[in-house]
């Protein structure tokens, strides 16, 4: 099984339900949710007339590669409606693979790790909180969110 990392987000309708319907999706035999962080306000980046979008990273087991795995969370993003109309905008869901093994590519397809992850905290801090040991790019994770600009950011806890 190979180890990967991907980032959950949504911004449209019950966030919370969008998130762990997509959840529920990707646990199947060819991936294990091996970590699950807290789940994160955040305000939106890009594309900012939109509402603020609710977050979380989660750490997985897969037997998929790269590219399947790509396949998988599209055809989940898919199922849960999700519209690709404005770079940036609103979406019922998004799922990201943030890192995959320690696999660097960039094709027209696929880039990992994910091209702006270490820009973003609603990516960052979810992913420091379930791997506070991780490396990335040759750089420990925690002095990457603790030199970064951070956008508006705050843990959300549902009972």
């Amino acid at each position: 099984m190979n180890k990967a990392y991907l980032s959950l987000g949504s911004n449209l309708g019950n966030k919370k339900e969008n998130i762990e319907n997509a959840l529920k999706y990707l646990e199947s035999e060819s991936v294990h949710i091996v970590s699950v962080s807290s789940y994160y306000e955040t305000e939106p980046v890009g594309y900012t007339d939109q509402d603020w979008f609710l977050n979380m990273a989660i750490q997985i087991e897969t037997s998929l590669n790269p590219y399947e795995l790509l396949l998988y969370c599209q055809e989940i993003e898919q199922k849960l409606k999700r519209k690709r109309i404005i770079r940036w905008g609103p979406r019922t869901i998004d799922i990201d693979i943030l890192l995959y093994e320690n696999i660097y590519m960039n094709d027209e397809k696929l880039t990992i790790p994910h091209p702006r992850m270490i820009e973003r905290a609603f990516v960052m801090i979810p992913l420091l909180e379930i791997n506070k040991d991780l490396m990335i790019d040759q750089k420990p994770i925690k002095d990457i969110v603790k030199n970064m600009k951070k956008e508006e950011i705050r843990k959300v806890c549902y009972e």
